[in-house]
C-alpha cells in the first residue's frame, strides 16, 4: 500500500492508526491530561458528542488504569453521547442521543445509578464553514449546550472540558463559564495545528450558584454579569492560556519525512454514516447538474 499525502504531512494522524486511535483528536486528551491530571481518581466519565469515539478511548485506558491501582473503587463507567451513531467501543456504554434534551441527562444518570460524573469533555465542533464570525457563534452555542447538560449531570468539585473557538467576543462564554468553575483555563494541545482558532477550554472544581437549579429551558443559565465589563475595558474576564504538550514532541504543522519502508494504513475506524455519503450519491445521480438548470 502506498504513501497517502495525509500520512506525509500530518504525524498525528499517523500516529493514530499506529497506535490504534480512532482519530488523531486522542492526543489532544491525552496532552490535557498531561498537563492537568484530569483523569487521575475519575470513576464515571461522560463524552459529548463523542463519534468516532476517540476521547472514550483515551477515557477508557486511563479509567482502566486508575481502577487497576485502586481495586477496591468501584468500576469505572464511561457514557459516550451523540446524536450520530457510533460504532461500540468495549466498556463504554453508547447513547445516541441530543445533549439539548433532559431526558438525555436523565439516561445519562441512570446509567451511574443515580451519581453524578467525575468528568464530562466534549470535543464537538460544527461543520466548519470559513466564516468565522459564523463558526466561532455556532461553537459557541454548541459548548453551551454541553455546559447546560453538564450542570445537570457533573458532582460539585468535578471538571468540564470542551473545545472553543477563540475570537474577539471570547471572554463573554469565559464569563458564563466562572458562574460554575471558579477555575477556568484555555488551552492549547501541542496537538492541535497553530493555524486553527480551536483550544479547549478546562473548568476545574465546578460549584453551582447557592440554590442553582439545573434546567433545559434556560441555555444562559441565568447568568448575571456585567455584559459590557465582560468584553471590554479592565474589567473584562480573561483566563490564562496555556499550551501544553511536550515541546519537544511532535509539531502538528510540521511535515515530517516517511522512512523509505513506511506502508499507510487505514484508519481503524471508517466513518458512519458520513454526511459525505449522500452528497456523493447525489453527485452520482447527476442531482447538482439538474438543479443548476
Amino acid at each position: 500500500m502506498g504513501k497517502s499525502s495525509k500520512d506525509k504531512r500530518d504525524v498525528y494522524y499517523r500516529l493514530a492508526k499506529e497506535q490504534g486511535w480512532r482519530a488523531r483528536s486522542a492526543f489532544k486528551l491525552l496532552q490535557l491530561d498531561e498537563e492537568f491530571n484530569l483523569l487521575q481518581g475519575v470513576h464515571r466519565a461522560v463524552d459529548l458528542c463523542a463519534a468516532p469515539g476517540s476521547w472514550s478511548q483515551v477515557l477508557t485506558q486511563r479509567l482502566s488504569q486508575n481502577h487497576a491501582q485502586n481495586p477496591q473503587e468501584q468500576e469505572p463507567k464511561i457514557v459516550a453521547v451523540d446524536l450520530q451513531a457510533m460504532a461500540p467501543l468495549d466498556n463504554v456504554i453508547q447513547l445516541q442521543g441530543d445533549i439539548t434534551k433532559e431526558s438525555t441527562a436523565e439516561k445519562i444518570i441512570s446509567y451511574f445509578e443515580g451519581e453524578l460524573a467525575d468528568i464530562v469533555v466534549c470535543d464537538g465542533a460544527p461543520d466548519v464553514t470559513g466564516l468565522h464570525d459564523m463558526d466561532e457563534y455556532i461553537q459557541a452555542q454548541l459548548l453551551l449546550a454541553a455546559l447546560n447538560i453538564t450542570t445537570h449531570v457533573l458532582r460539585p468539585g468535578g471538571c468540564f472540558v470542551a473545545k472553543i473557538f477563540r475570537g474577539k467576543d471570547i471572554t463573554l462564554l469565559y464569563s458564563q463559564l466562572k458562574v460554575f468553575f471558579p477555575t477556568v483555563t484555555c488551552s492549547k494541545p501541542r496537538s492541535s495545528r497553530n493555524s486553527s482558532i480551536e483550544a479547549f477550554i478546562v473548568c476545574q472544581n465546578y460549584t453551582p450558584p447557592p440554590n442553582y437549579t439545573p434546567t433545559m429551558t434556560n441555555p444562559l443559565l441565568d447568568l448575571h454579569y456585567d455584559a459590557a465589563n465582560a468584553l471590554v475595558g479592565p474589567n473584562r474576564t480573561i483566563v490564562p492560556f496555556l499550551a501544553c504538550g511536550d515541546l519537544n514532541g511532535y509539531d502538528a504543522d510540521r511535515t515530517y519525512p516517511l522512512q523509505t519502508s513506511y506502508t499507510s494504513l487505514d484508519p481503524l475506524q471508517p466513518p458512519i454514516t458520513a454526511p459525505y455519503k449522500t452528497a456523493m450519491e447525489l453527485k452520482r445521480n447527476n442531482f447538482y447538474n439538474k438543479v443548476a438548470k
